[in-house]
């Protein structure tokens, strides 16, 4: 945590910052209850002006395999992102993506029309993270050293599992992570390097984020 803190500092703020949420769910009597993710800030509609918990809500997770799914695609892709460009860069990506995904989880997700009570999770943040850098390295593409051309496909590959695991299964919350992908790719293309952080010239190891986990209120 440490090495992860002087190299990547936004993205181990935000993993504390997931966990301290997670704690506080568990304190108060279950991350899988309705009342206590409501209470913390959990996405709800109609939100009745309470947009504070579009970005409330990316720091709740409902149950623990949620939670580590998350924490582990944050911690790969958040420091990759970081490294190359910076904290300030990571923090605009994810809290643009997040409160992307969480309007478009209020809006399609947990509409009138829909069964889903409330929604949360980093998930639309984490997306556009993966957006942002797929944009990112395929506007340089044709600079990529071998390595990073692999990366930019691994990534292309679990955006695009991701995306067939949320049109063919009903409980993921597509919404958020198309909304917050979406997000990202945009800010992406318009993302530059910073001078002494050349991606082109790297060869980091591939980090592929996990699939979303089936559960109807996960975003």
């Amino acid at each position: 945590m440490l090495r992860l803190l002087r190299h990547a500092p936004f993205t181990a703020v935000l993993l504390a910052l997931v966990g301290l949420g997670f704690v506080a769910e568990t304190v108060m009597g279950g991350s899988t209850v309705p009342r206590v993710l409501v209470a913390l800030g959990a996405n709800v509609a109609p939100l009745h002006g309470q947009y504070w918990r579009l970005v409330a809500s990316l720091f709740l997770h409902i149950g623990l395999l949620h939670l580590a799914v998350n924490s582990w695609a944050l911690y790969q892709l958040g420091a990759l992102f970081e490294l190359w460009l910076g904290s300030l860069r990571l923090a605009v990506v994810f809290f643009v993506s997040g409160i992307a995904g969480s309007l478009a989880s209020v809006i399609f997700t947990l509409g009138p029309a829909a069964n889903h009570t409330v929604s949360a999770g980093a998930s639309g943040a984490i997306f556009g993270i993966l957006g942002a850098l797929i944009a990112f390295l395929a506007r340089r593409r044709d600079r990529l050293t071998p390595a990073a051309k692999s990366l930019l496909l691994q990534l292309l590959f679990w955006a695009a599992l991701n995306v067939f695991l949320g049109i063919s299964v009903t409980a993921i919350d597509n919404s958020a992570h198309m909304g917050g992908f979406a997000a990202g790719l945009l800010i992406g293309i318009f993302l530059q390097p910073e001078p002494q952080r050349r991606p082109q010239r790297e060869a980091p190891p591939p980090p592929p984020p996990s699939p979303p986990q089936p559960r109807s209120d996960w975003t």
